[in-house]
Formats: structure tokens, sequence, C-alpha cells
């Protein structure tokens, strides 16, 4: 493990955890579990969001998460194959979760979350604010649920906010070749 990651990760788990953060974050993680809470968020952009100009959010939330998810949870986990902190650090530490499948580099919770939340914040910068904030809540709760490194989870938001840009610009290009 590098140093960075040691320091934070033992940071975290002596500092922060007490039976109101024990409580919440394992709450906070399901929310990015499988994408299913932005997902959700981003078929009600599309279905409902057309009178308010959503519609192209709820898109772009949806192609961004769909390409992290090939780059991050197709590819990149199965080229690193990298093991979750819980498997290779043996200490006196209770996972408040079920146990995780999968590899942990990078954070499938971190890049789907912060794909959307970016997605809406270069749509409207307070909801994105928001959205961004909540992103980096979950994020940060799989670091300190033990399943996840903080370069995976940093890697996994790095990877989101690209794949958003990028579906984002695809996006434009497409509905200006549409207007022509």
């Amino acid at each position: 493990m590098n140093p960075f990651d040691k320091t934070l990760m033992d940071l975290i788990q002596t500092h922060c955890h007490n039976t109101v953060t024990d409580a919440v974050f394992p709450v906070v993680t399901y929310l990015g579990e499988n994408g299913i809470f932005w997902i959700l968020l981003s078929l009600s952009l599309i279905l409902l969001g057309k009178k308010q100009g959503w519609r192209g959010t709820g898109i772009i939330m949806l192609s961004a998460m769909l390409l992290g998810l090939l780059i991050g949870e197709v590819t990149l986990k199965n080229l690193v194959c990298r093991p979750r902190p819980f498997q290779l650090i043996s200490s006196d530490i209770r996972l408040l979760i079920p146990f995780p499948s999968g590899y942990s580099f990078p954070s499938g919770h971190s890049c789907a979350s912060f794909a959307a939340a970016t997605a809406i914040f270069l749509r409207d910068k307070r909801w994105g604010g928001l959205a961004l904030a909540l992103a980096a809540l979950i994020a940060f709760s799989r670091v300190f649920l033990f399943v996840h490194y903080p370069t995976d989870v940093l890697a996994g938001a790095a990877l989101g906010v690209l794949c958003a840009i990028g579906a984002a610009f695809v996006y434009s290009r497409c509905m200006r070749r549409k207007k022509v």
C-alpha cells in the first residue's frame, strides 16, 4: 500500500468512526450501489424533464455512467486486479456492510456518482454543487467502510468527471448536427 493511502486510511479508521457515522455511511454508500440512485434520477430527468430542458442532462448522465462502467468496471478493474483493503490488511476492522465482490481499482461507486453529478453541474451549478457533495460523500463512504483505498475513489471520481465531460461534448455535437 502506498504511503498516501495508508496515512489517510489510518486517519479515517482512527478518528472518524463513532455510533453516528457507523450508522450513516452504510446508508450513504447504498445510494451509490450499482448507480441505482443516479440511474433513477437520470431516467426521471429524461421522462419528466423535457419542459424544463433537463432531458439532455439525463441522457448525458446515463451516457457518462455507461462509459465509466465500460472503462472502469469492465476494463481497468480487470487489468489492475487490485484487492480490496479488507482483503489485504490484517486488522481488527469489522466491515459495516456485506463484503463487496470484485476488485478495488477504480471505485465504481465514485465513478458513477461523479459522472452523474458532473453532468448535473454542467447544466446547473446550484443543483450540481449539491449532487457533487453527495458524490463526495458516497466516495468517502467507500474508504470509511474499508472497501476502497483513497486512490481508488480519487481515480473513480476523476474517471467519472472525464466521462461526463466527454458525454456532454458528444451530446452537444449531436444536437448541433441535428439542428443543421
